[in-house]
This record gives C-alpha cells, structure tokens and sequence, in this order.
C-alpha cells in the first residue's frame, strides 16, 4: 500500500525547450527544481509517476546533523537551514519543524560511538547534547529498559513526508517551472557527445542541461549511455498509526524509530532491518559493495524476488520509441514484510505501553538506494556533456534533499557551490580510491 501523499496539479502542455529537465519529481529534484526556477531559469520536472511518489513519501521525515558522516555535516547544515526557509518564500507548510530529536539506548557500544562522534559534531558546531542514564529514562521513559544514556540533537528536526516534495514542486511552479507527472524520461537526445534534449513518453523537450534525480532508478537510466553508476537498494517497510497518545516529537531506541506527524499519528519503523534482493544489477555490481556488506550484513537479509527480473535492478534495454520500464512501473511500491509490522508493533507497545491498542492507517515497502560508500553522488556524469546526477542517498536523501538539491543546482546552473562537491563526485566510486562506508 503507498501512503498518502498530497498531489499537485499537473501542466499538461510539454515545453518544446528548457533551460533545464530535471528528471525525477522526489524531494531531491523539486528541490533542485526550486533553486533553479528560483535563479530565473526555466525549468521543466518531469516524473514518471506523481511527485514525492516513491522514497520521498516513505521515510521517517527525520531532518537531522546528529551521527552523519564526516562528508556529508557541511551539506546537512545547508539543508536543515532551507528547510526553514520554505514556508515563507512559498507561502505553504512544508511541514518541517525543528523539534529536536531523542536518542537513547542500553547499548555501551552504541553509545561509545555516539560519545565518540561529539568530537566531529565540535568541528562544525553541531548543537547536541550527550544524556545521562538518569537525563535519558526522564526523556524516553520505557517500559522495562535501564537506559545507559543516550543523545538530544537539539536542533535538528523532521519535515512531513507527506506534503514536502509536492509543496516545494508546487514553489518552483511559482518562480516559472512546469511539472510533468506521468510523463516518464525515455531517455537522452545526445549530439557529440552532449545532451541536446530528453525523449519523454510525451514527446522531445530541447535542453543542453539534465539533471537526473530519479532515485533507484538512477543506474538504469545511467546504463545505457555506458555510465556507471554503482547503486543498490534496499527493501525497508513502515507504518503509520492512527492519531494517539503523544510521547514525543522524534525518538530513537535500539528496538524501533517514531516520529509523531502533523495529524497527531506516528510513522514506526526499525533501524537497520531491511531486505537485499538478488538481482542483475546488484550482481554487477556487488564487488563494489562488499566493503558495505561486510560491515552491515548483520543488519540486512538477502532475498529473491519479482524485482530481478523487473523493477530498476533488472536488465533489459530501454528502446526510446516504446513504453520502457519507467512506465510499466509508475511507481515503484512493493508490499510491506507483514513480519516486520508485527515485529515493529510488538517492540513499540512492549516499550511503550500508552500505544498498546495503537490502529495501524496504513503500511508500506520503500526501496531504499545506497552507494558502495553510503554518501551520495550529487556530479556531472563524466562522459556526457550536460548530464548531472543527484542520487544514491543511502537512507539519508529526505533530509538532506535541500541540501543535496541546492548544491545539484549549483552544479548545473556552474554556480559557486554551497559545500565542497569533491565528496560527492561519481569518479570517487570507479578510480580505486579506497571506499570508507559512512554512517547509515
């Protein structure tokens, strides 16, 4: 079942030309779409689906600098600060609010590397404070655990997966953007070598400028153009309850995430449990991942199912005069693991017993895509000119979606970058540079 997601008008009239297509209508590219409408350039979004469709509608809306990796505090810094800036320069919510987050745990090695990670929050003024056993039993008071401590990240907050990438779509419409729902990228128009258009199911829009947010389906698009792009995805399941008793804002146990929505609801989740498909394209490129699967194999389960022979995994080709991929799956929605909402329900309400009872609204399977380094490529892609991508978000992609959507606008409009690109550069995952895996 897809959770509910605010829709937004469509323009149907496709613009013979644009300054710049961005592919791909998730957060990542209506934030890329706003800050380069917002420049004066006319931009046109298409997406194969409906906006904020797939991952974008599907995670726990958490905004945050706490426990990131190294590369990637100068871009959650940037994000967290235009997050707060939507609403007065769209004139819409888009629900973030910058509430705090709580983290506690019975762990000494959790909490070890949440004690060890202050001295990198030092570095770039992150606002977080470590708690003590009796600060985190006050904060998150549950049923039958001795917290040993935990952490308060005081100014970060959460957004509303719900509304945010269809509002913010809906802001760059106000600067001058088109958005094509329903409309699925085929693939590129390419002269010498550089991009000359994109071929869309409705038709051929003139560019010499594409950014290519599409998620999960990045390295398919990528693929055929001999692009590499190293890309896995997980399948991770959440729900949503029903309005209910108020226990706090953001929350994070070692057992299960809950983060309580404008409508007074909770999405619940549990951190790290997630299923690995076997598939073609994660077959091609599991040398790449190793170094990850190594270190998160405790974590995640292997699995073998309709996604290796469909979905964005599989092989196949893209014919650009026919119905491809993207359209036979406008939106990538596979079924919620019933095991996991049973597991999830059974470890909340044993903590926190005033949810005992709680009724779930509705449930969900997201696929979730990840880097052999698990920080994302936000790059030009080398080898066509004028094709930039911005993807493999490792889980982190809501969040940091302004942040990551600026600097792709930066890049694309060849703008001073708001943060050092270099981290993110695609050539990183392909020119042996040795791979460190970041904070998932």
């Amino acid at each position: 079942m897809s959770p509910i997601i605010k829709r937004i008008q469509n323009d149907q009239q496709l613009p013979a030309k644009a300054d710049v297509v961005v592919i791909g209508g998730g957060i990542i590219g209506a934030t890329a779409a706003f800050f380069l409408a917002e420049r004066g350039l006319f931009v046109a979004l298409v997406e194969k689906g409906h906006v904020g469709c797939e991952q974008s509608s599907r995670n726990w809306g958490w905004c945050r600098q706490q426990n990131r990796d190294e590369r990637e505090l100068p871009l959650s810094g940037v994000a967290l600060r235009l997050w707060g800036e939507f609403e007065s320069k769209i004139g819409e919510d888009v629900g973030f609010r910058r509430c705090g987050l709580l983290y506690a745990t019975d762990n000494p090695q959790q909490l070890a590397e949440w004690e060890a990670w202050r001295a990198t929050a030092r570095q770039f003024n992150v606002n977080t404070k470590m708690l003590s056993a009796k600060e985190a039993a006050a904060t998150v008071p549950a049923n039958g655990r001795r917290w040993l401590g935990g952490v308060h990240s005081i100014d970060d907050g959460k957004g509303e997966p719900a509304i945010a990438a269809p509002t913010i779509a809906n802001g760059a419409r106000k600067f001058g953007a088109t958005i094509h729902q329903e409309c699925a990228a085929r693939g590129l128009d390419l002269v010498n070598g550089a991009v000359a258009g994109v071929i869309t199911e409705k038709g051929l829009i003139r560019t010499q400028a594409v950014l290519c947010a599409g998620g999960a389906w990045t390295s398919m698009f990528c693929r055929q153009y001999g692009i590499l792009f190293p890309q896995a995805s997980v399948r991770q399941t959440a729900l949503r309850t029903r309005p209910t008793a108020n226990l706090g804002e953001a929350i994070y146990t070692p057992e299960c995430a809950l983060t309580r929505r404008l409508d007074g609801s909770y999405t619940l989740a549990i951190s790290g449990r997630a299923m690995l498909d076997i598939t073609p394209q994660g077959i091609r490129y599991a040398r790449w991942f190793m170094p990850m699967f190594m270190k998160r194999l405790k974590a995640v389960q292997f699995g073998i199912g309709k996604s290796f022979l469909q979905g964005p995994e599989a092989f196949g080709s893209l014919n650009k005069s026919k119905p491809t991929a993207f359209e036979r799956i406008r939106v990538l929605d596979p079924p919620p693991s019933r095991r996991t909402i049973a597991a999830i329900l059974k470890r909340v309400t044993e903590q926190f017993p005033a949810l005992a009872g709680v009724e779930v609204a509705d449930s969900w399977g997201a696929y979730v895509d990840f880097t052999p380094d698990a920080v994302p490529v936000i790059s030009p892609a080398d080898g066509v000119r004028g094709l930039y991508l911005a993807a493999g978000c490792s889980g982190h992609g809501f969040g940091l979606g302004p942040g990551i959507g600026r600097l792709a606008a930066d890049l694309v409009a060849n703008d001073t970058p708001c943060v050092d690109p270099t981290p993110f550069r695609l050539s990183r995952l392909l020119d042996g540079s040795k791979v460190k895996v970041g904070a998932i």
